[in-house]
């Protein structure tokens, strides 16, 4: 099953699931004003999802594709009853007259600036992940939210998983005994599409979808939906994908952020179609446990498929495997028998939204499941592994001071510089 598909699965994707999910409303009376950043795929994925939820009207959309923009208000009028106001700039979106709430479903090297003006204006916000394209724009995104004090949770809905629940609760209550070491992986073959240059689709504003990062001439391989493995937009499987492994591991492990980074791999298979590595081995050393992460995007992953997406928790007792939907318990031991838990997790998506909604009801931060300052050590944990990979070199960081220790080339790596007319936050 590729990316596309398996997201797909576990995402609201017509209008029919709407009176099948059966979450109760949070809101019998006044319904919450929300806007949507970005209309394109996964930004109909979270709006439509909190429509689902109940008590929203969305009232102002923005894209800068007029396709996208038109296609996304006609579904959401026929959702809910009322058409939104359709935006191409979203700073128009934030004037806009009654907007309580921001949902921002753009790639990531626009999140911060959106985010940042957002909170200028005291919206709570539903981001989705990662949080920023590098590690100082997150900390600037921080520092926004801190001084507005609004409400904030970050895309991770696999904290919603029941089965990554039960294993945190396996671990907690002793099932594996220590924990040694932790693995991750995600291996697929992605789809790239034409990665021939071309003119952009006249509904596109590629200038504007650039944004402030690198303007790359376009090709459909780079665009939309297919940005994640570009190393300008999406920096990465590991980033784009590996990062939901990596976040829920803190979670369930109770980690802060490693101490230090270690990545090698290369671009074996698909060298001349996407800009960063198909194959990568990268260890973060947690202080009570190394995490090794690694992906192959060609071949078969591994020797059994079934275990190509998941968590290999190494306990001194048992090894516990995690999945979204699934536990396999192996003990230690000779003429043991593997114990799987089949634990079906519904509407991860809708939850998760389910949970902002509700902390932003009861005017209450101390409900988000995933707070800004969990995203920014999920995020800033893969994107120094990147920088690792990208330097060839040992990454060592200092969580107390936000700064890399004795390694100026990764240092630069920290930030990047934007294009023309944008300014980077600080």
């Amino acid at each position: 099953m590729n990316r596309r598909s398996f997201i797909e699965k576990t995402s609201l994707s017509s209008a029919a699931l709407i009176s099948t999910f059966n979450i109760p409303s949070i809101a019998k009376d006044k319904k919450m004003k929300i806007g949507l950043i970005g209309c394109g795929w996964y930004g109909m994925v979270i709006t439509t999802a909190a429509l689902k939820v109940g008590g929203v009207e969305v009232i102002g959309i923005c894209d800068i594709d007029s396709d996208h923009l038109r296609n996304s208000a006609d579904e959401l009028e026929k959702l809910q009853g009322s058409r939104p106001k359709e935006f191409k700039d979203y700073q128009d979106l934030l004037d806009q007259k009654g907007l309580e709430t921001l949902f921002i479903g753009t790639p990531p090297h626009w999140h911060a600036l959106q985010f940042i003006a957002a909170c200028e204006k005291g919206l709570d916000i539903y981001c989705e992940k990662p949080l920023a394209y590098d590690v100082k724009e997150g900390l600037a995104m921080m520092k926004a939210a801190k001084k507005v004090g609004n409400i904030v949770q970050i895309g991770f809905q696999r904290r919603q998983s029941e089965a990554f629940k039960k294993t945190k609760e396996l671990i907690e209550n002793g099932k594996a005994g220590k924990i040694h070491q932790i693995g991750a992986q995600i291996h697929y073959n992605p789809n790239i599409i034409d990665t021939s240059i071309q003119s952009p689709p006249p509904a596109l504003d590629w200038e504007a979808w650039c944004g402030p990062a690198p303007k790359l001439d376009y090709r459909p391989s780079i665009g939309h939906k297919a940005w994640r493995l570009e190393k300008e937009y999406g920096n990465g499987h590991l980033v784009d994908w590996g990062i939901h492994h990596i976040d829920i591991i803190r979670s369930i492990m109770g980690f802060g952020m490693p101490t230090a980074f270690q990545s090698n791999g290369g671009i074996n298979e698909l060298n001349g179609k996407i800009t960063t590595p198909d194959t990568l081995n990268a260890t973060m050393y947690f202080d009570n446990a190394p995490v090794i992460w690694q992906h192959r995007l060609w071949g078969t992953g591994g020797l059994d498929k079934s275990y190509n997406n998941g968590i290999f928790f190494y306990g001194e007792k048992a090894t516990i495997f995690a999945a979204d939907r699934k536990i396999v318990i192996m003990p230690n031991g000779k003429d043991q028998q593997q114990e799987v838990l089949n634990i079906p997790t519904e509407g991860m998506q809708e939850k998760h939204i389910a949970n902002f909604l509700n902390a932003v009801k009861s005017k209450d931060e101390n409900l988000i499941n995933c707070t800004i300052e969990d995203a920014f050590q999920s995020t800033s944990t893969v994107q120094l592994a990147m920088i690792s990979y990208y330097t060839g070199s040992e990454v060592k960081w200092d969580m107390e001071r936000k700064a890399i220790l004795d390694n100026s080339e990764a240092s630069k790596l920290l930030s990047r510089p934007y294009r023309g007319k944008y300014e980077r936050p600080v």
